[in-house]
């Protein structure tokens, strides 16, 4: 007889699965990796004015509407059309969040504060990954797109109104792919306007949806919960606009492009989307992915893709939202291999989880659960206070917020990062830049127009690391209309008059503290040099040259 065929009895062996807990073991691994990703200090300027315009409008009962805290955010002489419009909405869009911001500070602080950030982000990247899951079953992929979601997220961990927009994007994502709790939207839109301005993003998915169906129907094919679709859309869209400023949100968006104040905010400017990021990953990883499998793509996908797509490439503060909805595309239509994946490299996907956690606790950015301090002017607000000064501050628009947290009622600020005012933010540009009176008023002519007493300044602009001028100006010893009376390395302080008892210091000293900044920066922020190149460039326009030699020599260094 010929041989039995024995290839059954001498198959080799399939590989060894790994372990039940691997996998519990991989989401842990995760979801700790986000934490260290969005558990970094309070560094946003715009907290102190979230927390005390919810202070104002808990106490009170009562939008902050005059605005109480600026003493130029009333100035009526608009810049442009929808001026007052922006104003109004600037003063009331967020005035839920901030309230609820004001109450988990009161009860936990700033760690309140950051574990409450740092959990939405979470939340928002294992919700992409759960609409992942239930799309294509995939484990590591869903995971994969939870991750791509928090390489965008990451750019957002600050403790603002915006991140209920990102939430409430996926939540509404996640009803519309399951066709569940769809009448729960109805009540969320309603928050969602009172939250934060964001909510005409959630239209977006409303209308992809329908119009999917609407085009299933075309084709004649079924389209299980059209009647609720419908309904539920139609409801969330009138919902939405019960809030102070109505269904006024895209128009106010619109406005903000004749806003020199917004145009100049690093936030609306366009994204690099050339340069590797999680951002161009999703951007170009999406599109490519989805092109691949063109056959397979969902109606409603070709429309998403685009419209965010879009939105991300107008300003960097919407990458975000292609960051949502992108990471759930990307996920969705990762190319599926035939066989599973070999235990070594699931064991490997852990590794790799475990060393972006070591390294996350190796930067000292994870669970800082404190302000950033060291970026304030509490040196200054200290001084203003102990001596009971009143008279009207000139002060830095990053630093508005602050002061205002720290001296009002005494106080209030010139300008702060609400943007109020467009006459006041262009005279706050000619007046740190000590514009001289060719072109228009001086500086010191602006001043006197606002009935300036006291200047409270910082050394250099954080985000370029250039030396502010009117600083430097001021440090001429020949000019006596302003005196040093507070320097230290997070602030300056220069009054006309100094209070009784008080000896001003030599103008001088101003570029100590300036050097002494620029130290502190690189403490916090050793990968952001350049304010050291901002010094050299000061000492080269003063004739200093060994001093520029010095800081540029410094800055080279730091910057390899």
């Amino acid at each position: 007889m010929p041989p039995q065929n024995s290839s059954r009895s001498h198959a080799a062996p399939a590989p060894a699965a790994a372990p039940a807990w691997l996998k519990p073991l991989i989401l842990a691994l995760t979801t700790l990796l986000f934490l260290t990703w969005f558990s970094g200090e309070v560094a946003d300027t715009d907290i102190w004015l979230h927390l005390m315009t919810g202070r104002h409008t808990f106490e009170t009962r009562a939008l902050t509407v005059p605005d109480p805290f600026s003493y130029n955010s009333a100035l009526i002489s608009p810049a442009y059309p929808n001026e007052a419009k922006t104003r109004y909405f600037n003063l009331t869009s967020e005035w839920l969040s901030q309230v609820l911001m004001h109450l988990s500070y009161s009860a936990a602080g700033f760690p309140g504060l950051v574990l409450v950030r740092a959990l939405l982000l979470v939340a928002l990247c294992w919700l992409v990954g759960v609409m992942v899951w239930w799309r294509t079953d995939g484990f590591y992929r869903s995971v994969i797109a939870a991750v791509a979601c928090a390489g965008v997220a990451v750019n957002f961990q600050q403790s603002r109104p915006f991140l209920v927009t990102f939430l409430f994007l996926a939540l509404t994502m996640a009803a519309l792919e399951r066709r569940r709790w769809m009448w729960a939207l109805v009540p969320l839109f309603i928050l969602w306007g009172n939250l934060h301005a964001g909510y005409f993003m959630g239209w977006v998915l409303l209308g992809a949806h329908c119009a999917e169906a609407l085009l299933l129907r075309l084709r004649k094919q079924p389209v299980p919960g059209e009647r609720q679709l419908w309904l539920v859309s139609f409801a969330c869209i009138a919902a939405s606009g019960l809030n102070p400023n109505g269904w006024r949100a895209i128009e106010i968006v619109i406005a903000y492009r004749g806003s020199t104040i917004q145009s100049l905010n690093p936030e609306w400017m366009r994204p690099a989307f050339w340069e590797p990021s999680g951002y161009s990953l999703i951007l170009f990883g999406t599109l490519a992915l989805m092109l691949f499998s063109w056959r397979k793509v969902r109606p409603a996908d070709w429309l998403l893709y685009p419209i965010f797509a879009l939105a991300s490439l107008m300003a960097v503060r919407n990458t975000i939202l292609l960051g949502t909805v992108g990471a759930v595309l990307f996920g969705a239509y990762l190319p599926t291999f035939r066989r599973a994946l070999p235990r070594l490299a699931e064991w490997a996907f852990a590794l790799a989880l475990t060393a972006g956690i070591a390294f996350g606790f190796s930067t000292g950015d994870a669970f800082q659960l404190h302000a950033a301090e060291w970026m304030l002017p509490s040196g200054a607000a200290d001084f203003l206070q102990a001596h009971k000064i009143t008279g009207r501050i000139f002060n830095i628009y990053e630093t508005g917020g602050y002061l205002v947290w720290r001296l009002w009622p005494a106080q209030r600020d010139f300008i702060d990062p609400r943007g109020l005012s467009e006459e006041a933010f262009a005279d706050y540009y000619r007046i740190l830049n000590f514009a001289p009176s060719t072109g228009g008023k001086s500086a010191e002519e602006l001043l006197d127009k606002y009935g300036v007493e006291v200047l409270v300044l910082t050394a250099f602009d954080r985000s370029s690391g250039e030396v502010l001028r009117l600083p430097v100006a001021l440090a001429d010893p020949s000019q006596t209309t302003w005196k040093l009376v507070q320097a230290d390395n997070r602030s300056l302080v220069f009054m006309r008059q100094p209070p009784a008892g008080v000896q001003p210091l030599p103008n001088l000293q101003v570029f100590a503290s300036i050097e002494s900044a620029c130290q502190l920066q690189l403490e916090h922020q050793p990968r952001k040099p350049q304010c050291a190149r901002g010094i050299a460039n000061i000492y080269n326009i003063i004739g200093d040259a060994a001093r520029a030699r010095q800081w540029m020599t410094f800055y080279e260094s730091r910057s390899r």
